[in-house]
C-alpha cells in the first residue's frame, strides 16, 4: 500500500497540482494531470495539507511532502475571512467564488493545520487549527447560525455528515489538547447514534430524531456509513469501549448488505428497497471503496471474523482492478455500475488527494497492528 502511495498516487499531485505561483493546490486535473480549471476547492486546501503533513509524520520524510504542505498552508490565509469562515470555492488567488452553509472547509483546515503543527512544531499552525475548529464547532452546536438548506418548518431534517465529520475532526484535534477535545468526540458520537436504526445508518432524520418515511428519510449512503463505522471503532479502541466497537461493526454489517454490488460499493440506496431517487445511485465512486476497505479490515482485526476479511479482499480486488490508472497514475473517480469508466478526470472540486492516500496509510497502519487510526 505504501509503495502505491509513494509511487503512483501522491507523485501525481506533487508533479501536477501544486500552485508554485499563488500557493495552494489545484484539483481540477484530467487523466494525464493537465489542469482544466484553476478555481480551487477550499475543502482540498485543508484536506491536501492534512494528507501531505500526515504522510511526512508517518515517516515518509524523503518525498517532498512537507514542502508541498508548506505551500498549501501558506495559501490558507488568502481564503479565510475575518470571522474565520472559509468559502467552498475560491479563485486561483483565493478570492471567494461560492460560500456554502456547510463548515467543512473549516474542519478540514483545522485538521490540516493540526497535522502541519505536528510536523513542524510551528505554534502559529497550532493556533490556526484551534481557530478553525472553534468556528466550525460553534456552527455544529448552533451557537452560530447559517442559512439552512431547506425550510426547517416544512422540511424538518438534519444530516449525518456534520456529526461524522465533527467526530473525525475532534479525533485529530485531540492530539493537540486531549482535555478540550475529548468531550467533543463524545458529543459527535451521541449525535451519530441518533441516525442509527435497524434499517441502517440514515443520512437524514427528523430534527426530533424521528425516522422520516420519505425518500429523503430513507436515504442511505453506504460510503458514509462505512466511514462512520471505522471512525466509531477507532474511537472505541481509544476509549477501550467495546460497545462503540460493536456499534461500528453493526453499521458495517448492514451497510455492506445495502452497498456491495458486483464487488464494489454503490453510491446510494433506499433503506426499505424503494427505487433510489439519485440518478447516480448505482455508480461506483472512488471514496466509498476506500472507506469499505478501512472499515472491514479494522473489523477483522478487532473481531477476528472471516467475513470482514472476505469483504475487504473483495472490495480491494475490485478497486485495484477497476479504479487504478496503470498508465498515468492515481485513480479514476467515477465508474458506471458495470465497472466501466464514466469519466476519466482525476480531480475536481470534490476529488483530490484525501480518501485514497488516507486509506493507503491506514491500511498499512492496521496491518502493522495499530488500530487507533487518528
Amino acid at each position: 500500500m505504501i509503495k502505491h502511495l509513494t509511487q503512483d498516487v501522491l507523485p501525481f499531485w506533487l508533479k501536477n497540482a501544486i500552485d508554485e505561483e499563488e500557493g495552494g493546490i489545484f484539483t481540477q486535473l484530467d487523466r494525464k494531470g493537465n489542469i482544466y480549471g484553476t478555481e480551487k476547492s477550499v475543502w482540498f486546501q485543508g484536506r491536501a495539507l492534512y494528507i501531505f503533513a500526515s504522510a511526512h509524520n508517518y515517516g515518509l520524510t524523503d518525498y517532498g511532502y512537507l514542502d508541498a504542505a508548506k505551500k498549501i498552508y501558506e495559501f490558507l490565509p488568502k481564503c479565510t475571512q475575518e470571522n474565520g469562515r472559509m468559502p467552498f470555492t475560491v479563485t486561483r488567488d483565493g478570492r471567494e467564488i461560492q460560500m456554502r452553509r456547510y463548515y467543512f472547509s473549516e474542519t478540514f483546515a483545522a485538521i490540516g493545520c493540526a497535522e502541519y503543527y505536528l510536523a513542524t512544531g510551528l505554534e502559529e499552525a497550532k493556533e490556526k487549527a484551534k481557530m478553525y475548529f472553534d468556528v466550525a464547532y460553534r456552527l455544529f452546536i448552533g451557537e452560530d447560525k447559517t442559512q439552512p438548506k431547506f425550510n426547517p418548518e416544512n422540511h424538518p431534517y438534519k444530516g449525518l455528515s456534520p456529526a461524522m465529520i465533527m467526530l473525525a475532526t475532534a479525533q485529530v484535534m485531540r492530539k493537540l489538547d486531549k482535555e478540550k477535545y475529548d468531550p467533543m468526540t463524545k458529543a459527535a458520537v451521541k449525535e451519530i447514534r441518533t441516525h442509527w436504526t435497524d434499517k441502517g445508518l440514515l443520512e437524514n432524520i427528523g430534527l426530533d430524531n424521528r425516522f422520516m418515511d420519505t425518500p429523503t428519510g430513507r436515504l442511505v449512503n453506504p460510503g458514509h456509513s462505512l466511514e462512520a463505522a471505522w471512525f466509531l471503532m477507532t474511537e472505541g479502541v481509544y476509549q477501550n469501549d467495546d460497545d462503540l466497537k460493536q456499534f461500528g461493526k453493526d453499521i458495517i454489517d448492514i451497510s455492506m448488505k445495502h452497498g456491495l454490488y458486483d464487488g464494489g460499493i454503490i453510491s446510494f440506496c433506499d433503506c426499505d428497497g424503494h427505487p433510489a431517487t439519485a440518478l447516480e445511485w448505482d455508480m461506483k465512486l472512488w471514496w466509498p471503496q476506500c472507506e469499505a476497505m478501512i472499515a472491514n479490515l479494522l473489523a477483522y482485526k478487532l473481531f477476528g471474523e472471516q467475513k470482514y476479511l472476505d469483504f475487504y479482499n473483495t472490495v480491494k480486488e475490485y478497486t485495484f482492478s477497476h479504479f487504478v490508472d496503470r498508465e498515468y497514475g492515481e485513480w479514476y473517480g467515477y465508474l458506471h455500475y458495470d465497472g466501466t469508466v464514466a469519466n476519466e478526470l482525476k480531480g475536481n472540486i470534490f476529488k483530490g488527494p484525501f480518501h485514497i492516500p488516507r486509506m493507503l496509510m491506514l491500511i498499512d497502519k492496521i496491518e502493522k497492528g495499530d488500530y487507533f487510526l487518528f
